[in-house]
């Protein structure tokens, strides 16, 4: 080694002193587990959990883009594994599963037992429990259910509300079942058909489902246009996880439902 180079390093402190905070997830540290082909929830929950003081982790989990009920289903095995590389061994508040027809398909009872089995006692969220919640906290009891899927889905997600004490008195549907250009379709798109079903008389609230399904930032243009609460599989499961950990302010310009 020539002297030059020995002398190009000037300064080399060691064991520098430092201290320790609470990190970004000070206030509320939120797990998603997010599906091998969603193109839209971690960008609709950057805006929705823009907080000081929260913090959400994702993992991703395969699955089939062609959305049916028997590759909703296959999922469920590999819940607990997409739970387990979550920020292994340190503390976490709630684990969300961003799939809707999942977790009908699987049952909440069991997407719950799976990703307990990596975080034990730990609060769990999935989108179509969060907009039920939602839907009765925001005052509404018949809803309207927008959706992307194939009319087999569609009738067992009425179903499944229904048996959750909502009533379901419109319905409407893109019906596709390919979840890459369900992620596609347009926000124009996805106004007028949440307007349509939603202007409906016998409605008090609107429900769109399918994390894939850009959303969010609609909530209170449609709100101002309906005069009724209206969410999404992203916004309510957002609304449910915050809740969940503990962060329950009112929060502006996100919708009826981050205000109750």
């Amino acid at each position: 080694m020539t002297l030059a180079a020995a002398d190009d390093l000037l300064v080399n402190r060691q064991n520098l002193p430092f201290t320790l905070d609470e990190g970004i997830g000070a206030r509320a540290r939120i797990g998603l587990i997010v599906l091998a082909t969603d193109h839209t929830i971690e960008h609709e929950w950057r805006s929705l959990m823009a907080i000081p003081g929260v913090a959400y982790y994702e993992s991703r989990i395969f699955n089939s883009s062609e959305i049916t009920p028997e590759t909703l289903a296959g999922m469920e095995r590999d819940l607990t594994q997409a739970t387990a590389v979550i920020r292994p061994g340190q503390p976490m508040d709630v684990i969300a599963y961003g799939c809707t027809s999942g977790a009908m398909v699987i049952g909440e009872d069991k997407v719950a037992a799976r990703i307990r089995e990596a975080r034990p006692g730990i609060a769990v969220t999935n989108p179509i429990g969060a907009a039920i919640a939602g839907m009765k906290a925001a005052g509404c009891r018949r809803i309207a259910l927008l959706t992307p899927y194939i009319d087999r889905i569609n009738r067992m997600m009425r179903d499944y509300i229904l048996a959750r004490g909502l009533a379901v008195p419109a319905m409407g549907s893109f019906n596709h079942e390919e979840d890459n250009e369900v992620a596609r379709i347009d926000a124009s798109s996805v106004r007028s058909a949440a307007l349509e079903i939603g202007r409906h008389r016998e409605v008090d609230g609107v429900f769109v489902a399918c994390t894939s399904l850009r959303v969010a930032a609609l909530v209170e243009d449609l709100e101002a246009e309906l005069g009724k609460p209206v969410t999404s599989s992203n916004h309510a499961m957002a609304w449910h996880a915050l809740r969940l950990a503990g962060v329950r302010e009112a929060l502006p310009d996100r919708g009826r439902l981050f205000r109750v």
